[in-house]
């Protein structure tokens, strides 16, 4: 099974040694994703509702990117920096994951990249 690198424009560039996703075969692995604006590199100004927002359209795009989609979601998992913004991250995600939401972990991190209030990595299908 071969390997290949996935990079879109459409979201932030790699701000370190690793790709912004690998599809291998029907799957499709998304390094993850902080709030960060694709064009301009820099953090989304906002609450943690707005980073949430962020990170779910760069997903949105690299998941596009590998001939994917947010339906094809299978697994994701969420850091956080505070776990009391639980609820403000849920209610943005439902909107991103109305139906059959994908599986996922939540976990509180001591520190995220950038100082990110969110990060979400990913784990998907492809066609």
């Amino acid at each position: 099974m071969e390997k290949a690198v996935i990079t879109t424009e459409k979201a932030p560039a790699a701000i370190g040694p690793y790709s912004q996703a690998i599809r291998m075969g029907n799957m499709v692995f998304l390094s993850g994703q902080i709030p960060l604006h694709p064009a301009t590199g820099e953090m989304v100004k906002g609450d943690i509702k707005a980073q949430t927002r962020q990170v779910l359209e760069n997903v949105k795009c690299i998941l596009e990117a590998a001939g994917s989609s947010l339906d094809q979601v299978a697994k994701t998992t969420i850091f956080m920096k505070d776990l009391n913004d639980y609820a403000a991250v849920n209610a943005v995600y439902q909107e991103f994951f109305p139906n059959k939401p994908p599986a996922r972990a939540a976990i509180q991190a001591a520190r995220l990249p950038r100082d990110a209030g969110v990060e979400i990595e990913t784990i998907a299908f492809c066609a």
